[in-house]
């Protein structure tokens, strides 16, 4: 139970880092600022500041879950900085996230293959390919059919489920475990970019209504919208947990 809670905890943190960095960067890039830069879960309390780069603090928060970054300052939930960039630039920054999620998971890939399966460059190149869109495939399909009620969720899993995903990878070696890790970050980037409230394609979903109606929307709909997906998106993640549960304890 610890190894798997451990894996789940290194894996997820990993990755939610890498996708949060895609964002930075692209902000960055965009010149947007980023006022914090967070290890740990958003909610929780702030532990320390690990230190500081220009306008950005990276921080350390309570409960070691993943992570973050903020447009705003001080606790204002405008980030009007970043509403004020351009279209283009916000789509930019929307979608570097899931981007990173799949180059990092090429990555990961391409060293399995390199060094665990022991693939000559290229194959491994070619198989780490095959793999990112087998992964893709598969889960644009999945989604597909239980977003359309042609498919049932059973095949879903939360923290609990991933948690022991990840221990039994652990369990059969660092190899195996990195391979998940890659896993993982493929589909959250993928899954990241579906047009659902909170979700980086509810934003790009709403950056193409704003480019339809040639008009920018209002950031209390903006606030609206996250608020409401974030509420779902929590209850989503109750349910899963406790089917994941009910599924162990079968």
């Amino acid at each position: 139970m610890i190894i798997s809670l451990l894996a789940f905890l290194a894996v997820f943190t990993v990755i939610v880092l890498v996708h949060e960095f895609g964002h930075f960067i692209a902000a960055r890039r965009s010149g947007v600022k980023v006022y914090e830069f967070s290890i740990g879960f958003p909610f929780s309390p702030r532990l320390c500041t690990l230190f500081h780069y220009k306008e950005t603090h990276f921080t350390l928060r309570l409960l070691p879950l993943g992570g973050f970054v903020s447009f705003s300052k001080d606790g204002d939930e405008d980030a009007r900085a970043l509403f004020r960039a351009s279209r283009v630039n916000r789509v930019l920054i929307m979608s570097a996230g899931s981007f990173f999620n799949v180059v990092f998971a090429f990555l990961v890939f391409l060293a399995v293959f390199m060094f665990g399966k022991h693939l000559h460059f290229i194959d491994a190149v070619y198989a780490s390919a095959e793999t990112l869109w087998a992964i893709l495939s598969g889960t644009v399909v999945f989604l597909v059919k239980v977003l359309s009620g042609h498919g049932g969720a059973e095949g879903l899993s939360g923290p609990v489920g991933i948690a022991v995903m990840a221990g039994k990878a652990a369990g059969k070696g660092l190899l195996n475990l990195f391979y998940f890790t890659g896993v993982l970050s493929m589909s959250l980037g993928i899954m990241n970019l579906f047009p659902l409230p909170a979700l980086d394609g509810g934003q790009l979903l709403m950056l193409l209504i704003e480019a339809v109606r040639r008009k920018p929307l209002r950031i209390r709909t903006y606030q609206a919208v996250n608020l409401t997906g974030f509420v779902l998106f929590i209850i989503l993640s109750l349910l899963v947990t406790y089917h994941d549960i009910v599924r162990l304890m079968a």
